[in-house]
């Protein structure tokens, strides 16, 4: 999926690495007891640890570092059985310890891939550098006073896993696709929500530009802690076009982070981009090097769930899906499990996909909801392809109920009972109707057996009016070509 920008001197090529910070799923923080819960009030959930009170030392989460290890196996990376926390020095008002305890040049988790599903039907693999564990920070607020800015700790500690991406992306799109998927699977695991809106994955994009054919990689900016996918594909558009008109007015892109402005559609500088040392790293002397042996990460790994690219290859295979419906369907865990439920109910794995995919997707989007507060329900939804598939009711007729089913969430069974709308198989009764109809259109009779065969749509059509819907299409089709028969 090619990027091209266009400059006056040539064509440019954009290139781009992003680094995830992704909330863990647990229910304390990374090194106190304090909840990690969303939604406190301010200050409602800090330890002594989270705010820096001297003395205090850090004891680490190990469900947390089940979590870390259980996303490293999800992106099929290296699993590093010695890894060391460091400190991360450096000073801001929202963090009271004065460092960050992170990881430096031993994370926990080494280099993986995670696939790619492009439109074309093609896969494309990008490289994964690294994941690491580290605490999060606080959160200053800066609208709640004319003069004053305050402090709010609940984030102060919370676990992150920061996923860093290989300079492997090359267009804004790639960048979408690669969070989409990256989110699928943490989602999968369980091991984060992927909730960008509260702030529990966010993306820090690094973007540089380079000639199209050249192989170096060229200065690069950050921009910083951006909170949703399309956001972070405007600003890697907008940084890598400023990138261009600075290379070609004869100037150097200076190294730094940016802050994206949505709402002008713009990155601005915020600070010059520190470099590794600017931090000072050093082994944290509170906390141990973390060890664990084979049969831990074997452990984890026979808990791990089947995960998109696996399952999408199951779909595929087992129900004949083409690579594009079965990656919409497993996208999501609960849409694959629902998809699944209703194909093996009616027993027609294709007319799931449709009405699950179409249908059902089409009044979700609608009502802007997720499949878990879907309408309908996976057995309701089966049972109702059920109905078509035994002639019970036509495919029109299914239509009309699936309406009523959103409504008032019923079975189809009691819907289609209770309403009189089951399908009209009786030939005596159809064959009543064709009779009356032919006997009524002498003239078109004698235009379709004349040659104009266009006109048995609106035969069928008639039959279908004289039995309110009711009659099966396919039989009247059938019984009118004998009648109409020269």
């Amino acid at each position: 999926m090619s990027f091209i920008i266009k400059g006056e001197t040539g064509d440019w090529e954009v290139v781009i690495g992003l680094e995830v910070h992704a909330q863990v799923i647990s229910k304390a923080k990374l090194f106190s007891g304090a909840s990690a819960e969303f939604g406190a009030g301010p200050n409602e959930h800090v330890s002594l640890v989270d705010a820096g009170m001297p003395g205090m030392l850090p004891v680490l989460n190990e469900k947390c570092v089940e979590q870390a290890v259980r996303t490293g196996l999800g992106l099929k990376a290296k699993i590093n059985q010695r890894s060391v926390f460091a400190r991360k020095n450096y000073f801001y008002a929202d963090m009271p310890q004065g460092y960050q305890i992170s990881q430096y040049d031993q994370p926990i988790v080494g280099e993986g891939t995670l696939i790619l599903d492009m439109p074309d039907g093609e896969t494309r693999a990008i490289g994964i550098e690294r994941l690491h564990v580290e605490q999060d920070a606080g959160k200053s607020v800066h609208d709640l006073h004319a003069t004053k800015s305050m402090i709010d700790l609940n984030r102060s500690g919370v676990p992150l896993m920061e996923i860093v991406s290989k300079p492997d992306l090359r267009s804004p799109e790639e960048a979408g696709l690669y969070l989409k998927k990256l989110r699928s699977i943490l989602r999968y695991l369980g091991t984060c929500d992927g909730n960008m809106e509260e702030g529990s994955m966010r993306c820090d994009a690094n973007v540089s530009v380079r000639p199209v054919g050249s192989t170096e990689l060229r200065t690069r900016c950050e921009i910083k802690n951006v909170n949703s996918v399309r956001f972070v594909m405007q600003a890697i558009e907008h940084e890598a076009k400023r990138h261009v008109d600075v290379w070609e007015s004869g100037a150097q892109v200076d190294q730094e982070t940016r802050l994206y402005d949505s709402n002008r559609n713009e990155t601005r500088t915020m600070r010059s981009k520190e470099m590794a040392h600017d931090y000072r790293y050093f082994p944290d002397p509170d906390l141990l090097p973390l060890e664990f042996d084979d049969a831990y990460v074997a452990g984890i790994k026979a808990t791990l769930p089947e995960l998109p690219d696996d399952k999408k290859a199951r779909f595929i295979s087992a129900y004949g899906l083409s690579a594009y419906d079965a990656g919409v369907l497993v996208a999501e865990q609960e849409s694959a499990a629902y998809y699944e439920h209703v194909a093996k109910l009616s027993g027609d794995a294709k007319l799931a996909n449709n009405w699950v995919a179409n249908n059902l997707f089409a009044v979700l989007n609608d009502k802007g909801v997720g499949i878990g507060e879907s309408p309908i329900s996976a057995e309701h939804l089966g049972k109702l392809l059920l109905l078509i598939k035994n002639n019970t009711i036509s495919g029109r007729q299914a239509k009309d109920v699936f309406e009523i089913m959103i409504k008032s969430g019923q079975d189809p069974n009691v819907i289609v009972e209770e309403r009189g709308m089951k399908q009209i198989t009786d030939t005596g009764a159809i064959d009543a109707a064709i009779d009356q109809i032919i006997s009524q259109n002498a003239d078109k009779v004698a235009q379709y057996r004349e040659g104009k065969e266009t006109l048995m749509g609106w035969f069928v059509g008639q039959v279908m009016k004289a039995t309110q819907g009711k009659a099966n299409p396919a039989l009247c089709s059938e019984l009118l070509k004998k009648k109409l028969a020269p």
